[in-house]
């Protein structure tokens, strides 16, 4: 029986089936049993069930469907290169498609960043970085240049070399013994200072005790070990902990003094959501290594890129060696077609400048939220922002692990859903709402969401 997205659903079925057969990602077993939602459809800014019921979609997917839904754009784009080329690896070889956007990307990317190794996902350009850094050390004669240095909370991506760079310690217990050389030091959650024993009154002041606290780690391990440090532009997990002013600065003086390499993970930051293309770029830092995903394509077919600097491809030049690593998949032609096309549509409509200029309108929007009582701190950059909740906001307090479990899972979740907002409820951290919106949005969704978000989060602000 063929396959046919248009024909009529029928939901019951496809729950039992997806209960049976299908094994959700992140997804705890209560979600099949109670019957997991099942999405057919999306245009726009908006997702349907299978019942019709439309949602505001707040977190672009999974922070990826930056330009949109239904751009036919896009799709006729993909059809049309696979009725070309449907599939040729790059591995030894090269198609039109993947050259020409491999040379797009250099073109965005701040510095001198001129090689691109394409990758399927943002895990897979996490663990690229990975092994280049260890690769391009031994190189230079420096093999014991293993570790890697990332932040409290981070998230990096989950296959076993990138989960040791993540810094979730739930997420890593069932895995361990993982990948040595992982160390961790404090992020940039500026409304957490207190508790860190840092600055809490000065954030330039604040950005540099967390920027020195990496140089702290890279002597404490001995330069000759540290490979790489880890970073995104706005760290995801926690939720939405932007750089203070400075930050990034002093990061890259204590890298370039100590001989290590930075890698910006922009696989959520990166084509749009903080104002450029990428967003070291928009946060004025020159990485040495990129790794990126999601938006590339803005969803419509699987992709990922790592972007390297001219200083690390370098010893790669020679015909002794060769960087050993790489995926099947990795430079699809439909996928690189998909992205050009996305960046046509990026350029044509402005979208990184759309973000620049709403962005404060959309962060102005959810402070008024601030009023109430379990919403303490509100942050962001771009089209990407957190909302943390607490039990006391004069103290701070944060929720315990079964309080925070039942205010987000039992309650929030279901409550935004109900709602019409498909957003992120998390607690890897303290328990925060994550909102990552499609770029094309502006004031009037963002008072739509705004309004959805203070309706549920003053009934369970009374409930609690």
């Amino acid at each position: 029986m063929s396959y046919d997205p248009t024909a009529a659903v029928d939901t019951a079925a496809l729950q039992a089936s997806a209960k049976k057969h299908m094994w959700p990602h992140f997804t705890n077993r209560k979600v099949l049993n109670d019957g997991i939602p099942v999405i057919t459809r999306a245009e726009g800014h908006h997702i349907y069930d299978s019942h019709g019921k439309q949602y505001i979609d707040g977190l672009a997917g999974l922070f990826v469907v930056n330009a949109g839904h239904g751009r036919e754009r896009i799709v006729q784009a993909a059809a049309k290169q696979m009725q070309q080329l449907d599939f040729m690896p790059i591995w030894s070889y090269g198609h039109p498609a993947a050259i020409e956007l491999s040379e797009r990307l250099s073109s965005y990317a701040p510095g001198e960043m001129n090689k691109v190794f394409f990758t399927t996902g943002g895990g897979e350009a996490v663990e690229s970085a990975f092994k280049l850094a260890k690769h391009f050390w031994k190189i230079k004669g420096q093999p014991m240049k293993h570790k890697v240095i990332s932040r409290s909370v981070a998230y990096h991506g989950t296959p076993q070399g990138a989960l040791a760079i993540t810094g979730i310690p739930d997420m890593k217990k069932f895995y361990e013994p993982l990948t040595p050389g992982g160390h961790r030091v404090p992020n940039t959650n500026f409304y957490r200072a207190d508790e860190m024993g840092a600055p809490s009154d000065d954030l330039e002041a604040f950005g540099q005790w967390a920027a020195n606290r990496i140089e702290e780690a890279i002597l404490f391990e001995g330069p000759d070990t540290v490979a790489a440090v880890f970073l995104e532009p706005v760290q995801n997990s926690g939720g939405c902990f932007p750089p203070p002013p400075g930050y990034f600065k002093r990061v890259r003086e204590i890298c370039d003094q100590y001989d290590v390499l930075l890698v910006s993970d922009e696989v959520i930051c990166a084509y749009g959501r903080i104002g450029d293309f990428f967003a070291s770029k928009a946060l004025g830092y020159e990485p040495d290594i990129i790794t990126s995903a999601k938006g590339i394509t803005s969803g419509y077919v699987p992709l990922g890129a790592m972007i390297v600097s001219d200083k690390v491809s370098e010893p790669f030049n020679s015909t002794e060696n060769t960087f050993y690593h790489g995926f099947t998949f990795a430079g699809h032609p439909a996928a690189a077609a998909a992205a050009l096309e996305n960046f046509n549509i990026f350029e044509e409509e402005d979208l990184n400048g759309r973000v620049r200029e709403n962005s404060p309108l959309f962060r102005a929007e959810l402070e008024k939220l601030l009023d109430i009582d379990i919403v303490g701190d509100v942050r962001g950059e771009g089209y990407f922002f957190g909302i943390e909740l607490v039990k006391d906001k004069a103290t701070k307090e944060t929720f315990n692990e079964e309080e925070s479990d039942r205010l987000l899972r039992d309650y929030l979740s279901p409550a935004l859903w109900e709602a019409g907002l498909y957003c992120r409820a998390d607690d890897r951290g303290d328990p925060v709402i994550q909102l990552a919106p499609p770029l094309t949005i502006g004031p009037s969704e963002f008072a739509e969401i705004g309004g959805i978000l203070r309706s549920v989060l003053k009934d369970a602000s009374s409930k609690i």
